[in-house]
């Protein structure tokens, strides 16, 4: 499989658990995983399972729909991005939101290394105020 993919089997799965499930067969275990500065996750988490703790776990609980919508992907090298918008509503506010994010993703071998989001962070913290 080329990067890219590798990159589209972690969005572009019949459901999201096939997709959870390429991210981890694909996911290299020390990986740098980077939620962006003014995100309500925001931080660096190592492996798998802090990003499931600190990520996706938060997401399936603290919000109803939340989704990246990719609109198109731009490979180079050993790096793809992944760009669209995010959608979402609160669970505890009950308000949506719209924001526009980047996921800028590095493969070493068949393995993803590194994963960093930009995002407008603005619309998702006032979502949840």
């Amino acid at each position: 499989m080329s990067n890219l993919d590798i990159i589209k089997s972690t969005y572009e799965g019949k459901t999201s658990e096939e997709n959870g499930k390429n991210l981890q067969r694909y996911l290299a275990t020390d990986a740098s995983w980077i939620e962006a500065k003014g995100f309500p996750y925001a931080g660096t988490y190592i492996g798998f399972a802090n990003i499931q703790k600190n990520v996706f776990y938060r997401l399936a609980t603290e919000w109803l729909d939340y989704k990246f919508t990719v609109e198109d992907y731009v490979a180079s090298g050993d790096k793809v991005v992944a760009y669209g918008t995010y959608t979402g509503t609160h669970k505890a506010s009950q308000k949506h939101f719209t924001a526009r994010v980047a996921h800028l993703w590095q493969l070493k071998g068949d393995k993803i290394i590194r994963f960093e989001q930009f995002v407008d962070s603005h619309s998702v913290v006032d979502a949840i105020n």
